[in-house]
């Protein structure tokens, strides 16, 4: 079992780095994007250089996060445990940089942090139509940084209790090698279910956002789903 979340991240990608990784649906809005191995790797990389070139964080050091379950929420949280960054979800701590849905705005008045990052959460990767007071568009920004980067080597503070948690909700949601993973991100919101317990396998993910039922038997079949964990508690 791994202990350090750039590793796993790294054994997953390893086998086809041009395989889906990550497959992202939103059906109330139509957003389907599909990330290879390869390219969440990039995200990952220009997110982690971001909070070390831009941000001017270090090992050790805390990011809030208000983001629900996304392919873009995936790039932030693997983005900052490759770089060593614990992250929060608890607007009472303090923290170093802050990642924040631009809909969670006002539920982030309170969290006060150095740099601040909105994010859409648009299709195709589109940016803020208008950026907040105080805060940096996350993608505008993190799409100027560099493509690789070398993680963190001791991994951060939350990566050998994350790990196994990931490996033990990976035996409870029956995720094994290769398998190909349908999400409801309104059941499985918790990342560890829905990126880490996956990852640690070696399973790909296909993440859905607002769930149509109607398209359930069609997108598992598309998608050549082999667990279906949308009526899973």
């Amino acid at each position: 079992m791994a202990d350090n979340i750039a590793r796993m991240l790294a054994a997953a990608i390893a086998p086809d780095p041009g395989r889906p990784l990550l497959t992202w649906y939103d059906d109330a809005t139509g957003d389907r994007t599909e990330l290879s191995g390869a390219t969440l790797d990039n995200w990952v990389a220009k997110t982690a250089n971001l909070l070390v070139d831009a941000a001017a964080v270090a090992p050790g050091d805390r990011a809030g996060v208000s983001l629900p379950p996304h392919w873009q929420s995936a790039a932030v949280l693997l983005g900052c445990w490759s770089a060593g960054i614990e992250v929060t979800v608890d607007p009472t701590e303090p923290v170093d940089v802050l990642f924040v849905a631009a809909d969670r705005i006002d539920r982030a008045t309170g969290w006060s942090a150095g740099e601040r990052y909105a994010l859409a959460l648009a299709p195709l990767a589109a940016p803020l139509r208008q950026v907040p007071a105080g805060y940096a568009d996350y993608v505008v920004e993190v799409r100027g940084q560099g493509d690789h980067y070398t993680p963190y080597p001791g991994g951060g503070p939350q990566d050998a209790e994350l790990c196994a948690r990931a490996a033990v909700r990976a035996v409870a949601l029956g995720i094994t090698a290769g398998d190909r993973v349908l999400f409801d991100a309104a059941r499985h919101p918790d990342p560890v279910d829905w990126l880490l317990a996956p990852l640690s396998v070696g399973a790909s993910i296909v993440l859905c956002a607002q769930l149509d039922p109607d398209r359930l038997a069609d997108r598992v079949a598309t998608e050549r789903v082999t667990v279906d964990l949308t009526r899973a508690g």
